[in-house]
Parts: structure tokens; C-alpha cells; sequence
């Protein structure tokens, strides 16, 4: 079976970049624990490499990434859910984020959830015109756990994060443009290609060590709040509207939340 997530290695102006490709695509790219390991092992190889200048994560199929398998995480308790779920995918989505490489998002399709959060932990982004990002958490009964409700805050402002985060409703690429949410957008999926190359051939132009040097400066931003988001998602967890969420979503109707 071909794994979920993949690695590989290309040329650009003869030097080496790295793609790491979610290959999940009959689940809409969903992220599952196994993902998550593959995801943590490629990264390991990576900070290890150095003949790699530059990463470009994207994906196949029609979607970017659908978030968190509903399968992967509905079914733990609390205590799971904030230790083997939360905490390790923060951890490796930080991993993802603190390579020494920069790390291009090349996004071909919708980015939700836990597939927003993998995004942002790229140093750019770029989405073709059609895709559509957003935070659903809420409308199950749960939160953006990955440090995403953190991420958005800082990417696109607090009173944006809010409105994203707490209508749980999608916004369009053009609109995560105009709010700084991913930098760039193309036409379709040629011209992401087109542009992506175009970033990797500036990049890899760059002195690798200052580029480091700058991500790590870059990365003092970030209080760790992987423990209070471990916290907040297992509360959520344990709530009966989370469980009337979950249910409500596997049975293909509207929720009905009564606050317990």
C-alpha cells in the first residue's frame, strides 16, 4: 500500500528540493494518526539533509486537506484526545514549521481544519483560485487544535481570526489574499506549478544559513501554547454537544447543541 504521505526529491537550477505530497485523496487528504507519523518521519529526514534548499508540501486529488479524520479523533476519550492527538500534532506541525528550510504551501484545493493548520505551518502559501479555506471545529462541537486558533491570530489579525474560527464558515482564495492568510494565487493548477517554480528558483538563490538564521528570529513570535490548546480541545471533547456533533456529522444532519 502506497503510503499517505510521500516524499521526494527534484531538481531545481541544479540544486536539490524536497515535496512532500498528501496522497490520501479518495478521504478528501483527511489527516489520521499514520499520516501524522509519516508526516513526523519525513520531516526528521529533512533536518538532516542538507543538501535540500527549499520544500514544497502540496497534495493530490481535489482537495487540499479536509482537516482532522473525523475517524482518527471522534472515537477517543478526552485524555487521548488531548495527549495522542492535540499534543502530537502540534508537535509535528511545529517539526514541519521549524525546519531550517523554507517551506512552500502549494494549495490545489480546499484547506480546512487540521489541513489549514498544516498550511500554516509553511513559510508561504499559495492557492489557485478555486480553493477555499477555513475553520469548521466549531459546527462539531470542537476547536482548531493544532495551534491554529494562534496561527490565524498572528497571520491575519485577531477580529479576522474571530470571524473565521467562530462562524466556521469557509472563505474564498481571493478573500485569504486580501487578509494575508496566503500570499499569492494562480489561475489554476499550471500556473501554481509556474509560480511555485518561480519561488524555488528565488529561493534557492538564497543563502541557505541566513535563511535559518531568519526563520529562527522569525519563530520567536511564538509563545508555546501547545499544553492550553491540549487543554481547550479536551474539554470540547468532553462536552455532550461534541458527541451530538460528531453524531450528527456521521449521520449527514444538523446538530442540535443544548450548551451541556
Amino acid at each position: 500500500m502506497e503510503p499517505e504521505v510521500i516524499f521526494s526529491r527534484k531538481e531545481q537550477s541544479g540544486l536539490t528540493c524536497g515535496e512532500i505530497t498528501l496522497n490520501r485523496p479518495d478521504k478528501g487528504n483527511a489527516l489520521n494518526l499514520p499520516m501524522l507519523e509519516q508526516l513526523d518521519a519525513i520531516v526528521s529526514a529533512i533536518e538532516k539533509d542538507r543538501a535540500v534548499r527549499a520544500v514544497v508540501l502540496r497534495a493530490r486529488g481535489r482537495s487540499f486537506s479536509t482537516g482532522g479524520d473525523i475517524d482518527a479523533w471522534g472515537p477517543l476519550s478526552p485524555q487521548q484526545m488531548g495527549r495522542d492527538w492535540i499534543l502530537y500534532g502540534i508537535r509535528v506541525l511545529e517539526r514541519l514549521a521549524a525546519l531550517p528550510q523554507p517551506v512552500i504551501a502549494a494549495i490545489s484545493g480546499h484547506a480546512l481544519g487540521g489541513g489549514l493548520e498544516l498550511a500554516m505551518s509553511a513559510d508561504l502559501r499559495i492557492a489557485v483560485q478555486s480553493a477555499k479555506f477555513g475553520t469548521p471545529e466549531v459546527t462539531l462541537g470542537m476547536i482548531s487544535g493544532w495551534m491554529g486558533i494562534r496561527r490565524l491570530s498572528e497571520l491575519i489579525g485577531v477580529a479576522r481570526a474571530r470571524h473565521l474560527t467562530l462562524l466556521g464558515e469557509p472563505i474564498t482564495a481571493q478573500v485569504a489574499l486580501d487578509w494575508g492568510l496566503i500570499t499569492a494565487l494562480a489561475d489554476d493548477a499550471d500556473d501554481l506549478d509556474r509560480q511555485v517554480n518561480g519561488w524555488l528558483e528565488r529561493l534557492c538563490a538564497n543563502a541557505p544559513a541566513a535563511m535559518a538564521l531568519t526563520k529562527g528570529i522569525l519563530a520567536t513570535m511564538h509563545a508555546d501554547l501547545s499544553q492550553q490548546h491540549a487543554w481547550a480541545a479536551t474539554q470540547a471533547l468532553a462536552t455532550e454537544d461534541c458527541r451530538e456533533g460528531v453524531r450528527a456529522f456521521r449521520e449527514k444532519r444538523k446538530p442540535v447543541y443544548r450548551n451541556r
